[in-house]
């Protein structure tokens, strides 16, 4: 029997952050599941799960708005590499989660999907073009993990 040779995947240095701890977080092997299936090249990315002060903190200070929100997208150029770092915000991601009627877990993909989407480029508040190009791409990356549409 012939073995067919598995396509090579992009290079992947991922650290994960839980400095709350684990309770309700996802677990390592589902974020980097996550952070891989939005790589379309190499990428060196730190993904952090903060509580709500950090949240709103970095808000703040990065974006200029005081609250909490569900993900933060910090890319560093870096040529050809992806790279950079994901903040999900643990309770605003679980309390979206909970309203939109989703399990935790399709939410927290969609959020590390949509934040991966952001450091490669993607941006859904430039135009209404740059929304449905970066939502059809969230669509297809999470119905190839097994998610339903997001949206």
């Amino acid at each position: 029997m012939k073995k067919t040779a598995r396509p090579r995947l992009p290079e992947l240095s991922l650290s994960i952050q839980y400095p709350g701890g684990t309770a309700t977080a996802p677990t390592r092997p589902q974020v980097r599941r996550w952070v891989r299936a939005a790589c379309a090249r190499p990428a060196e990315v730190t993904v952090r799960f903060v509580d709500t002060d950090e949240g709103q903190s970095l808000n703040r200070d990065y974006r200029g708005k005081d609250y909490a929100t569900n993900v933060l997208s910090f890319p560093y150029e870096s040529g050809a590499q992806i790279s950079g770092d994901l903040v999900l915000c643990l309770p605003v991601v679980e309390r979206e989660a909970k309203e939109q009627g989703k399990s935790p877990e399709a939410h927290f993909a969609h959020m590390v999907v949509h934040g991966m989407l952001h450091l490669q480029g993607y941006d859904h508040e430039t135009g209404k073009d740059d929304a449905e190009r970066m939502e059809t791409k969230e669509r297809e990356i999470l119905q190839a993990l097994g998610f339903p549409d997001p949206y």
